[in-house]
C-alpha cells in the first residue's frame, strides 16, 4: 500500500484519495507520508545548500 500527503487537507490518505496533483507521494509507510512537509523542506535546504555551492 502506497501513502500520500494531502496538500488540501492536510492529513495522510491512501492511494484512493485527492488527485496527485493536490499532494505528497507516494510514501511506502503512512510515517513516512506524516513526516512528508519535514522532509520536504529538508530536500529544498539541501537543494538551495548545493546550489549556493555551485
Amino acid at each position: 500500500m502506497t501513502w500520500y500527503y494531502c496538500l488540501e487537507h492536510h492529513r495522510v490518505e491512501p492511494h484512493d484519495g485527492c488527485p496527485n496533483s493536490e499532494r505528497l507521494g507516494p510514501y511506502e509507510t503512512k510515517d513516512e507520508a506524516e513526516h512528508a512537509l519535514q522532509l520536504a523542506a529538508e530536500r529544498s535546504a539541501a537543494f538551495d545548500e548545493e546550489d549556493e555551492d555551485d
